[in-house]
């Protein structure tokens, strides 16, 4: 391990170990802003600093089973020789691994990605297929949520008598969602037979999946006079509480003209909340992507830019294929990855995310 990325550890260390003492003042947990960008570092840095600490703890057992060699071979003690290798092998093994930990955890890391996840799903070109492929998506992102221990609740939905949706929005609730579910932003593609076509000829439909990262209350102060609420009834194919209060909440952000609406409370405070979250997330990315602007070529390369118009995935029933585009990866596990095995295909863009930083870490070295 280079002085430099010892360096360059010490330092996210000493900064976890600041925020510790600083999270038990008083004044911190007082201010609410503040004590939630704290434990967000926080968080951030407990990685980096488990490693380095567990990395010269290593290194201190490398270097006393050096020693312990050295004088177990001046004294001729071959059992003890044989025990100190042995301990210096493992010794040096352990630093080794957590000399490439350490290395991937000092890449730049997405602000956002211990964010819980807003998540929109939108039929494309196809129809009613299209529709129908929009709810797999959905069955797929709920079972996968589910595999990982977090929890789905629906905002709003706009879906079809023959089970599909035409456009869904729902959160995603845990810590480390984002950080997951931020790949599969852009256009889903499907090839099959639908169910409704009698030549059995295959059909290329489309959906649009985007992600952005849940905001807290506190990070963004949204003016009330810059809102206009109205409430109204409940849209969807059907059901015995469709269309009997006005319990549904429309949002408009009049200086953007941005529109959120939900629906799937019972409450209209509850869709209140839950539509304001949805605005100020989208404000939020709004936000980001202006000043990712600057880093427009930058940005172009990453594996999940969250570009809407970029194809990303394809799943083709005929040959029960997934292809990832991004980094042209086929798997042939179709029916796993639409059961909510998305790991199979999450786990190789983060890891292409990873060598692409490391990549581009040394060019800058």
């Amino acid at each position: 391990m280079t002085l430099s990325l010892l360096e360059r550890c010490r330092e996210p260390a000493l900064r976890y170990a600041a925020i510790e003492m600083e999270l038990q003042q008083p004044d911190t947990v007082a201010d609410a802003a503040r004590y939630l960008a704290r434990m967000r570092e926080y968080r951030a840095l407990a990685p980096i600093a488990d490693a380095y600490a567990a990395y010269t703890e290593a290194q201190k057992t490398m270097t006393e089973a050096k020693l312990l060699l050295d004088e177990a071979e001046a004294d001729g003690d071959d059992g003890l020789s044989a025990l100190a290798r042995e301990e210096l092998t493992h010794a040096n093994e352990t630093v080794e691994r957590l000399e490439r930990e350490l290395t991937v955890l000092l890449l730049p890391r997405d602000e956002d990605d211990d964010r819980s996840v807003i998540m929109e799903i939108r039929a494309g070109a196809g129809g009613e297929e299209a529709a129908l492929f929009a709810a797999n998506l959905y069955r797929m992102y709920r079972m996968y949520a589910e595999h990982a221990g977090w929890s789905i609740s629906v905002v709003s939905i706009n879906d079809t008598e023959l089970g599909g949706i035409k456009e869904i929005s729902f959160f995603v609730e845990g810590t480390g969602a984002f950080s997951r579910f931020k790949y599969e932003s852009g256009v889903h593609r499907v090839q099959r037979v639908p169910e409704t076509e009698s030549q059995g000829r295959i059909q290329t439909s489309t959906a649009t999946v985007a992600v952005l990262p849940e905001i807290e209350d506190v990070e963004i102060d949204i003016p009330p006079s810059d809102i206009k609420m109205e409430s109204c009834k409940s849209s969807g194919a059907g059901g015995q509480h469709i269309n009997k209060t006005e319990s549904a909440v429309r949002i408009t952000h009049l200086p953007t003209g941005i529109v959120v609406e939900c629906q799937e409370e019972r409450s209209q405070f509850k869709n209140r909340d839950k539509a304001m979250k949805m605005l100020k997330a989208k404000l939020y990315e709004m936000e980001k992507t202006k000043r990712d602007t600057e880093r427009a070529d930058a940005r172009k390369s990453q594996i999940g830019s969250g570009d809407r118009s970029e194809k990303i995935r394809t799943y083709n029933f005929p040959q029960r294929r997934v292809t990832d585009h991004r980094i042209g990866l086929t798997l042939y596990t179709l029916e796993d990855i639409l059961n909510g095995d998305l790991d199979a295909v999450i786990g190789p863009l983060t890891e292409a995310d990873i060598a692409r930083k490391l990549e581009e870490s040394e060019e800058h070295a």
